[in-house]
């Protein structure tokens, strides 16, 4: 019986390969988890669907200071756990933030306490072009 030995860079190359394997799996877990609470919008259908909706923005309060979209209400990820009773199961979600990292954790948060109709805006607040506001 013969074992082979192994160099530290074929050691090295393997670990840096279960984990990159690891990382992808956890990414492709985590798409995973978005796309069963939550559709992804585009701007348009967004702002059609704003005005019956609970248009939310989970960025933290001086982003949303900063400027937001208009009609927009501010309940940062940070709280959303806190505060995610505010939201009404009746209607619609609108969730959006920078790009749509934090707006997918806050709908797999929502869709695990009952929410249903769960958007969020694919392109996030970086490339919306519609009306603004800054506080």
């Amino acid at each position: 019986m013969v074992i082979a030995a192994i160099s530290t860079s074929q050691l090295y190359t393997i670990i840096l390969v279960v984990l990159l394997i690891a990382y992808l799996l956890w990414y492709l877990y985590g798409i995973y988890q978005r796309n069963q609470a939550a559709t992804l919008i585009d701007e348009k259908t967004f702002r059609e669907g704003m005005r019956k909706a609970q248009v939310i923005d989970v960025r933290e309060k001086k982003d949303f200071d900063a400027g937001h979209i208009l009609g927009a209400r501010n309940i940062p990820y940070s709280t959303m756990r806190a505060y995610y009773q505010g939201i009404r199961k009746d209607l619609p979600v609108y969730l959006y933030d920078q790009g749509k990292a934090m707006s997918s954790r806050s709908a797999v948060l929502l869709k695990k306490h009952g929410y249903k109709d769960i958007y969020i805006l694919k392109t996030g607040y970086a490339r919306w072009d519609g009306k603004t506001k800054k506080s």
